[in-house]
């Protein structure tokens, strides 16, 4: 539903912008865009997925924890970039906090309840690694504006979706009945933050970029702690900020 709306909204700019610039787009940069759609959408199911299985505050800074390690890890492999000392300090801190966050000192002892949570909370980190760096070689590489980027990549997430919806259109009806707000809020803000992110990584090396989107992670925490009244906040806040603190380490490293 999100999606939808999201591409009605935002078409009207996506359209000038392209009506503009007719050669902003090449067929690479048309490969990009889908790539980016069909990561997205995976990202997406897990993350629900994850939602369904664990709280926020353990899926959320796993999640998004997880992921700008693995894009530095990917962009210090197959980009060439060089982290320094501090961080891969912050490196190792993301570590220990994700053991701490998720109660790795329980998973040892073999009390661990939340391994789906696990398994979709760190798949969707995968995801998120894997769209970061595919979309930043899509607007450094094949110079496809973030704008269009962003916007395709939800032209094709409605397209693969849309079997899947038309299968379970109650329940699409229902959230749109429901959930109007939050839809809304989502297909605007959504799309927002990441073309600033997109925008961002034409100066600046993935390895800055992706660790700072996500300091949000300390925010995620305090409202599944405090707002949701979540298990455990006490400790899951102490360990989302630490990983906070590793992510600006990993990116000012």
């Amino acid at each position: 539903v999100s999606s939808v709306l999201s591409l009605f909204l935002w078409a009207p700019i996506a359209i000038w912008y392209w009506w503009t610039h007719p050669t902003a787009v090449t067929w690479t940069g048309a490969a990009f865009i889908v790539l980016s759609g069909v990561l997205h959408c995976g990202y997406s199911i897990f993350l629900q997925r994850a939602y369904r299985a664990g709280d926020f505050t353990l899926v959320y800074p796993l999640a998004r924890g997880t992921g700008p390690l693995l894009s530095s890890l990917a962009a210090i492999v197959f980009l060439g970039e060089r982290p320094s000392l501090i961080a891969g300090g912050g490196a190792i801190v993301i570590i220990l906090s994700i053991f701490l966050l998720t109660g790795g000192h329980n998973l040892l002892r073999g009390k661990h309840d939340s391994g789906k949570a696990l398994f979709y909370g760190i798949g969707c980190g995968v995801f998120i690694a894997s769209y970061t760096v595919s979309d930043q070689q899509g607007v450094t590489f094949a110079l496809v504006p973030p704008l269009l980027l962003d916007w395709g990549g939800g032209l094709s997430r409605v397209v693969l979706f849309s079997p899947f919806a038309a299968k379970r259109w109650p329940e699409v009806r229902h959230v749109w009945k429901t959930y109007k707000l939050e839809c809304f809020a989502v297909a605007i803000l959504g799309p927002l933050a990441y073309i600033l992110v997109l925008t961002a990584m034409k100066f600046a090396p993935l390895i800055y970029i992706a660790p700072m989107r996500e300091v949000s992670i300390l925010i995620g925490a305090f409202i599944g702690a405090r707002v949701l009244k979540e298990a455990d906040g006490r400790r899951r806040i102490w360990a989302a900020a630490a990983m906070a603190l590793g992510v600006i380490a990993l990116a000012f490293g």
